[in-house]
């Protein structure tokens, strides 16, 4: 075997990734009348079956999860060769970063900081996704970095890492102090406003009421922490943001902190992908010390 057509390997590759012919012709804006063929000519080439049939879609032989494994490494690596090509762009450093929407936007915006350099034109652009699909983008090349509320396991997402950024206590808060109990039985005299339930805080907090017991009724789940105040003074419900956000409510007199939970945290991990050359601002936001940010104010 003296030599492999590589336009045969990356489709395959496509098809492998997409799970049947039509979703890699519909990514490749080809028929898949071409495809099937060019897959036919690399089984050829190589001598055996590369899919079979499951259902309406395909799985892979043997043969063709042993050559998926060689094709990802090198398309991914030309994908991310262009990456470091593309960096510039009207003499501007791109850096595409995805922030899942759970997250308080200060902070992240705090962290943001660390991408902007004297001397250095740079060109930001964020994007904002559940964790999910943003992963999905980082791992397919689309953003050089996530800002997220969880980690990523490195052994499951091969290939992807992540660095924890810091974390902050969350409080409670209301549009006055009329509550008869004290904290944190008085959750249970409001309806409450939480993050949503697919977030890593929403899901500490469920777990959280449920360890104490607490008997409280859900009026709404927002991403969005200004929304989320918004909604709450409206509606004369508890809500909660992060503990940080202190200075902000203190300065409205109408919202009182109620309580805070120490040991329930909002996490912040910045996840990128391996690189040969790592984007330069990937390598500032991790190597920048946030405590500072992270601090609590005092009052």
């Amino acid at each position: 075997m003296s030599y492999i057509n590589y336009n045969h390997l990356y489709y395959f590759w496509h098809v492998y990734r997409e799970g049947s012919v039509v979703g890699a012709a519909e990514a490749l804006f080809l028929t898949p009348q071409t495809i099937t063929g060019q897959i036919k000519a690399l089984e050829d080439r190589l001598q055996g079956k590369l899919f079979k049939r499951k259902g309406r879609g395909l799985e892979p032989t043997e043969l063709g999860a042993l050559v998926f494994r060689y094709a990802d490494k090198m398309f991914t690596l030309s994908q991310e060769m262009l990456d470091i090509i593309n960096y510039r762009k009207e003499s501007n450093l791109l850096f595409d970063v995805g922030v899942a929407d759970a997250l308080s936007k200060r902070l992240v915006s705090g962290i943001l900081d660390a991408v902007v350099q004297e001397g250095e034109q740079i060109h930001l652009r964020c994007f904002e996704s559940t964790h999910e699909l943003l992963l999905e983008q980082l791992s397919q090349h689309q953003l050089d970095m996530i800002i997220s509320d969880c980690p990523i396991d490195s052994t499951q997402q091969e290939g992807l890492f992540s660095v924890k950024i810091g974390e902050c206590s969350v409080s409670f808060w209301c549009s006055d102090s009329t509550l008869k109990k004290t904290f944190p039985a008085c959750l249970e005299e409001r309806r409450l406003l939480i993050p949503g339930r697919r977030s890593m805080l929403g899901r500490k907090l469920l777990n959280w009421f449920n360890a104490q017991g607490l008997q409280v009724e859900i009026l709404g789940e927002f991403d969005d922490a200004a929304l989320m105040k918004a909604f709450g003074a409206a509606h004369n419900a508890i809500f909660v943001a992060p503990t940080l956000y202190a200075d902000d409510f203190y300065a409205d007199d109408r919202m009182v902190e109620i309580g805070r939970v120490e040991n329930v945290m909002e996490e912040y991990h910045a996840i990128f992908a391996e690189r040969m050359i790592q984007h330069p601002a990937v390598q500032r936001i991790c190597n920048r010390d946030y405590a500072a940010l992270f601090t609590p104010a005092q009052k």
